[in-house]
C-alpha cells in the first residue's frame, strides 16, 4: 500500500508541474506576443480592453511633423508623430484625464480637455529617425515649445514624458 501511495503522490507531482510549465508557457508566449514597441491604450469606454499599436500602426495615422527646441536636447530638432487627441479619438473629448505611463512606471496625468488638435504629439521620430529606450523612445510626448509662450511651462514640461508606452483614459 505504501507503494501505491508513493506512486500516486509522484504522479499527482507529475502532473502538477506539466500544468506549471504548460501555464508558463502559455503566458510567455503572450508576453513575447507584446513587442517592447507597443503603445497600450485603454481606460474609458474601451469596449474590449487595451489596444495594442506598433510603430507601422502609428505611422498610418496623420501625422504631424514641427521644429522646435525642448529643455532635453541640444538646439533645434524636428519632431513627428501623431497627435495625442488624434490617437485617443472620440475619448479625448471627455471630462477625465490621460494617465501617461513610461516604460520605468513613471506616471503622469494631462487633463483631456488640454489636447489640441496638433499638441501634443506622441512622437515616433525625432530628426527623422526612430527613437530607442536609450534616447527617450520609442515614444515622446511633446510640444512645439517655441511656437507660444504656453508651451513653456512647467506642467507642460512635466506632460511631456519620453519612454511612453501605456495611455490609460481615466473619468
Amino acid at each position: 500500500m505504501e507503494i501505491k501511495g508513493a506512486v500516486m503522490v509522484k504522479a499527482i507531482y507529475t502532473h502538477a508541474c506539466a500544468w506549471i510549465f504548460a501555464l508558463f508557457l502559455g503566458l510567455n508566449a503572450e508576453v513575447e506576443a507584446q513587442s517592447a514597441t507597443a503603445l497600450e491604450i485603454s481606460g474609458a469606454g474601451a469596449d474590449s480592453g487595451p489596444v495594442y499599436l506598433e510603430l507601422a500602426d502609428l505611422d498610418a495615422m496623420p501625422q504631424v511633423t514641427f521644429e522646435t527646441s525642448t529643455i532635453w536636447t541640444d538646439g533645434t530638432v524636428t519632431f513627428s508623430g501623431v497627435p495625442l487627441k488624434a490617437l485617443l479619438g472620440e475619448l479625448s473629448g471627455r471630462n477625465g484625464v490621460v494617465e501617461m505611463v513610461a516604460l520605468n512606471d513613471y506616471k503622469v496625468e494631462m487633463p483631456l480637455d488640454r489636447l489640441e488638435d496638433g499638441a501634443p504629439i506622441v512622437a515616433t521620430r525625432l530628426n527623422g529617425e526612430t527613437m530607442s529606450v536609450r534616447d527617450k523612445g520609442p515614444y515622446w510626448v511633446v510640444f512645439p515649445y517655441d511656437s507660444d509662450t504656453k508651451y513653456q511651462t512647467e506642467t507642460t514640461y512635466a506632460w511631456s514624458i519620453w519612454q511612453l508606452n501605456r495611455l490609460k483614459v481615466v473619468d
